[in-house]
């Protein structure tokens, strides 16, 4: 079996695969401070949860986009597994020609969505992932990573929005009934939303007008659900993607 680990500024998210079966997937907050015996308790109660012993995990990869966190992570995977983990970074093979000024400085987490997406769906495509941040990339027909944007996360800016102003609440981020809202709690929901959704779809467009050519959009994320049911834009929302290009990249790095 493989376990595939995605550390985000937000999330760890950690996917099994049996084969080339995603069998389970978990979710932790990020903590920067956890030590390796903190993260192995988390492993061991998450293979648990999934009912997996932890002699059946073969092999781990790992993606991470918080470099405080992988010393302790590494140490808990080598000490409690046993094994080494395959790290996604600079010299593996991922099936993504990644084609920017600064290839290096391109997060892990947004080349393993690319190789799952094109391995999964083709190209031309348009990843989008809806997470701490909004993130677009995209993929050309041949696997080529040709041009990327980055954008504030629909929560993260809903965070600013109440922390920031003493007399605004926090509130769930969702679609409101309507645009026309009669209380606070509403009327932030719905700027939120459809600020939100607007500045997505204004962006598609522009990868549309510049491009000039057809692309199908695949988006992913936590927040996508919030998303991708109010727009047409948005051609396949996938949550598993992250494990599936994770899993592509750990195939081709086995020769």
């Amino acid at each position: 079996m493989l376990m595939a680990i995605d550390v985000g500024n937000t999330n760890i998210t950690i996917g099994f695969y049996d084969g080339d079966d995603l069998v389970a997937t978990k979710r932790a907050s990020t903590a920067e401070r956890r030590t390796s015996d903190e993260i192995a308790v988390l492993l061991y109660a998450f293979m648990d949860l999934a009912q997996i012993l932890p002699d059946q995990i073969d092999a781990v990869i790992v993606s991470s986009v918080v470099p405080k966190i992988m010393h302790s992570l590494k140490n808990a995977i080598v000490k409690y597994l046993h094994l080494e983990p395959l790290i996604v970074g600079p010299g593996i093979r991922t099936g993504i020609s990644v084609q920017l000024d600064n290839p290096r400085s391109v997060g892990a987490d947004r080349i393993a969505d690319c190789a799952g997406a094109y391995h999964t769906y083709g190209g031309p495509i348009l990843v989008v992932d809806f997470g701490t941040a909004t993130t677009y990339d995209y993929v050309d027909a041949d696997g080529v990573f040709r041009a990327g944007a980055i954008s504030v996360g629909i929560e993260s800016g809903a965070n600013a929005l109440w922390g920031r102003t003493a007399q605004l609440p926090e509130v769930e981020i969702r679609k409101p009934e309507t645009i026309l809202a009669r209380n606070t709690a509403t009327e932030m929901q719905a700027g939120i939303f459809f600020q939100f959704l607007g500045g997505f779809e204004t962006t598609v467009k522009q990868y549309r007008r510049e491009l000039k050519t057809d692309f199908r959009v695949i988006a992913t994320g936590g927040l996508g659900r919030v998303i991708c049911g109010a727009t047409d834009m948005i051609d396949v929302y996938d949550p598993d993607l992250i494990f599936k290009g994770l899993k592509t990249i750990y195939d081709k790095n086995q020769d």
